[in-house]
């Protein structure tokens, strides 16, 4: 099983949108940019939202024949251990391994030392072709990856062989993410990282680092663009290099996790995979949880106090729900409005304020963050939540194919 050249990762809290979300796919692929789906959802948001994994497989399987997708499709374990995969063996062909809370645990001194002896090799001068200034490579830099990447790696391998052993080295697509940790991997530091990797016998086809900046949760990129542009465009060529030298597989591709809306950072992206004639996949998650309660809210009446309902219970729960979302948020709560200033707004009021539209001076980035984090508040709601899904299907599905297509395949590929 080999990842194609083009993927876009799909979350969808409720498995109401995955038709709509295919179907920006579709359109997508008729302009010449093949791209194929891959539906997610971690093992958390399966505990909030109260679903099994088969539901995302049955989800896809639904609108892939609803709209006679005759290309390959995937279904993520998104964010898996070894303590959470098996739920996901059956019912996955795409394993987002996660091993950042291991980064910079310690490592046996034994282990340490024969890392460092292993890519003694390369201490000296490392020439990449793509980066002009080249990387200098000594005994105390390959300690330090020793000590911050080491014991992470080998538990990718742990979690690998597992998968392995249950569905066959071929039957799945092999993803390493390291993205939810405190400090960015350089370039540099992703070669060692594959170059272990390689050693140790994992085929990934794709790879989620963590980047300079900030990558909030449905929000744009905070940082420095042009740093990231140079970042970027040296981990594309990082991954042609370890390819060609360490015997990777052809397809391993640069996988940008918390991808949705960062829209002052497609250029980039786009400019490095057409430089290099790379791939890449993005994963956009909760953003379509987004364009739900924005539906809402457009149709007014009940759908609208759903929305605000949701708001007003999400901001009295902030710290429960923010928590565990901690490293990817960037509110600033004096400027989420005060709920009884939210219950006199409009539809119009409401959706200015949480569509990721910089132009739009009521948008509040803030208020969007928040209810990006707020979809458990929704999954008590019940029923009233998912009858309201039903009966203003119309206006959500339009929301969700147009957010998907207009302001993320599109920018990523074709403007």
């Amino acid at each position: 099983m080999n990842l194609e050249k083009y993927s876009f990762g799909i979350g969808d809290r409720f498995a109401m949108e995955g038709k709509a979300q295919l179907e920006a796919i579709l359109e997508i692929n008729k302009s010449g940019i093949q791209v194929v789906p891959v539906w997610n959802k971690s093992n958390r948001e399966h505990k909030i939202v109260k679903t099994t994994q088969a539901s995302v497989a049955k989800e896809a399987a639904e609108a892939v024949s609803a709209l006679n997708w005759k290309q390959n499709y995937y279904v993520d374990a998104d964010h898996i251990g070894l303590e959470t995969v098996d739920d996901f063996i059956d019912h996955s062909n795409f394993f987002t391994i996660d091993v950042a809370h291991f980064i910079a645990q310690p490592v046996g001194a034994e282990d340490k030392a024969n890392f460092i002896k292993r890519y003694g090799k390369y201490i000296g001068k490392l020439t990449i072709p793509g980066i002009p200034e080249g990387f200098e490579v000594t005994e105390s830099y390959l300690a330090g990856a020793a000590d911050k990447y080491l014991l992470a790696i080998q538990n990718v391998a742990k979690i690998y062989n597992h998968i392995v052993a249950k569905k066959g080295k071929d039957n799945f697509i092999p993803e390493v993410s390291m993205d939810e940790c405190d400090k960015a991997q350089t370039p540099l530091d992703l070669f060692f990282i594959l170059a272990e990797l390689r050693y140790l016998q994992v085929d990934i086809q794709t790879i989620a680092p963590k980047f300079t900046g900030l990558f909030a949760k449905g929000i744009d990129y905070i940082g420095n663009v042009q740093g990231f542009e140079k970042e970027f465009e040296q981990d594309v060529a990082v991954i042609k290099f370890a390819i060609g030298l360490l015997g990777l597989p052809s397809n391993l591709k640069l996988s940008v996790h918390s991808g949705s809306d960062k829209f002052s950072i497609y250029p980039s992206i786009k400019k490095a995979i057409q430089k290099f004639d790379a791939g890449i996949h993005v994963k956009t998650a909760g953003t379509t949880w987004l364009e739900e309660v924005i539906g809402l809210a457009e149709a007014g009446g009940e759908g609208l106090d759903i929305a605000k309902t949701i708001y007003r219970t999400s901001l009295q729960r902030y710290d429960e729900l923010t928590g565990p979302y901690a490293t990817v948020l960037d509110i600033d709560q004096a400027k989420l409005p005060p709920p009884e200033k939210v219950d006199q707004w409009s539809s119009i009021q409401f959706s200015e304020a949480l569509i990721h539209n910089k132009q739009c001076t009521d948008y509040n980035p803030s208020f969007r963050q928040l209810i990006h984090v707020g979809y458990k508040i929704a999954v008590e709601l019940g029923n009233p939540y998912k009858d309201a899904l039903v009966k203003y299907r119309d206006i959500i599905e339009a929301n969700v194919k147009n957010n998907i297509l207009n302001r993320h395949l599109k920018l990523l590929f074709l403007k």
